[in-house]
């Protein structure tokens, strides 16, 4: 007997849309066909007419834990997640105290345990003299070291070139880059604060964390990637122009590879005037023609993974003027539906999200058994209703923060279900009465 049957399913997995049935037994896929027998399992779902996709892998979410809960914690932001089809996230090291130890790190891994609500892995940090700690990473314990190239907080910032070409050159697991240059960032802040002092209209942000900027630093770590062999992956692109330093195709055939963030791929400066420091984020979400190049090098496989950077603040906090009020915006929950309306303004297909979300991220982090809709693999799975709404209101927001830059707005998507580790833990708007918990993730390295 099988625990679950879904039956009648539009399954999107590697490059193909098939209507096929999938049973499941325990935490695994048993069979993926056509016309299974309704008699082999314990529930049988219909999902006639819904999409069935392998659940989304968040390569980049700041949970705020330890130290900054007041803003969110993994409990809380990875209900949330479940919420919106996002089984899998990893976990960033700019927290309190900030993650730049083995033992630091073992302790996140400890701390998720039993209150993670999605599977789980965390990232290490880097510093101008931590490099000693970072050799010593366990190759399947952290999913990658995260080298702020850029202003960050406390002493994450790497400016030192002898300390970043350490890290280029001995980490044991890929390199994770926040590309910006603070000496151009700096100049172009006091240019602005001489003319408006601390108050800088937030318009101004994209001039600020400028094309320059990100260019600059995204062109250094490239650099250094090539001199050293180094598996590099760049986080959240902002700009088109940064594109020409990646190449297209196969990702599995790269050792550079690059990410865009759903807020960079949906909103442009333009929405600056609606949402105000709502969207204000690091590196800036920059130009409509940004925005369009970024979506263009989805296409193109020139940008390989598509992730969150999920980052909450108490909107206290984000109602503070320019210079005060913190970069970083809540978006697991409604991530996969801001993507879907790209597919239904037919400029992203679901074959190259579902790719972009699930498939190449399991393949660049080498996750073991998750990411694909196929027989023997781990049950991570989300049914998506397509013809379905879903309006965005104060009251279903599951954030700790408790709002959006997506409040009010009506998706055209649904997600309906969403399946963990075999286990149904959200389905039609409801989570499960008896609470399941993910599991840290298991690299192939």
């Amino acid at each position: 007997m099988y625990d679950l049957l879904i039956t009648n399913c539009n399954i999107v997995n590697n490059h193909d849309i098939s209507e096929k049935d999938v049973l499941i037994k325990g935490k695994r896929i048993k069979q993926v066909g056509r016309d299974l027998l309704h008699q082999q399992a314990k529930r049988v779902i219909d999902a006639e007419g819904k999409l069935l996709i392998p659940g989304m892998i968040d390569d980049q979410v700041h949970f705020r834990e330890p130290g900054l809960t007041h803003k969110g914690d993994i409990a809380t932001e990875s209900l949330a997640a479940i919420a919106g089809g996002i089984t899998s996230f990893m976990d960033m090291p700019n927290v309190s105290p900030p993650t730049l130890t083995v033992e630091l790190l073992q302790k996140k891994y400890q701390a998720a345990l039993q209150r993670a609500r999605a599977n789980y892995a965390f990232y290490m940090g880097t510093s101008n003299n931590n490099l000693e700690e970072i050799k010593r990473i366990p190759k399947n314990l952290a999913c990658g070291v995260k080298v702020f190239m850029g202003a960050s907080t406390g002493n994450l910032l790497v400016d030192s070139q002898d300390a970043l070409e350490g890290i280029f050159r001995y980490a044991p697991v890929p390199v994770i880059t926040h590309c910006e240059d603070t000496p151009i960032i700096k100049r172009n802040l006091q240019k602005y604060m001489d003319e408006y002092g601390d108050d800088i209209p937030i318009e101004f942000h994209p001039a600020i964390r400028s094309e320059e900027a990100c260019y600059s630093s995204t062109q250094k770590a490239v650099n250094l990637a090539r001199k050293y062999e180094t598996q590099l992956h760049v986080l959240h692109i902002s700009t088109a122009r940064e594109l020409e330093l990646f190449s297209r195709g196969d990702i599995t055939k790269k050792s550079i590879t690059s990410e865009a963030c759903v807020h960079h791929l949906f909103f442009n400066a333009a929405d600056y005037a609606v949402h105000g420091a709502l969207i204000k984020c690091n590196p800036a979400i920059k130009s409509a023609s940004d925005q369009k190049g970024l979506l263009r090098g989805v296409m193109e496989d020139r940008i390989d993974v598509i992730a969150t950077d999920h980052a909450p603040h108490a909107i206290y906090e984000k109602s503070k003027n320019y210079l005060d009020s913190p970069a970083g915006i809540p978006l697991v929950q409604h991530a996969l539906l801001s993507l879907l309306e790209h597919y239904h303004d037919g400029v992203l297909s679901l074959e190259k999200i579902v790719e972009k979300t699930s498939h190449n991220v399991a393949r660049r982090f080498s996750i073991l058994d998750r990411g694909f809709v196929e027989e023997d693999y781990i049950a991570d799975l989300v049914l998506i209703d397509t013809c379905k709404s879903f309006k965005v209101t104060e009251d279903n927001i599951l954030y700790k923060c408790k709002w959006s830059p997506f409040n009010g707005y009506t998706f055209r998507s649904t997600i309906d279900t969403t399946i963990l580790n075999g286990q149904i833990v959200y389905e039609s708007g409801q989570f499960s009465e008896t609470p399941y918990y993910g599991e840290p993730l298991v690299f192939s390295r």
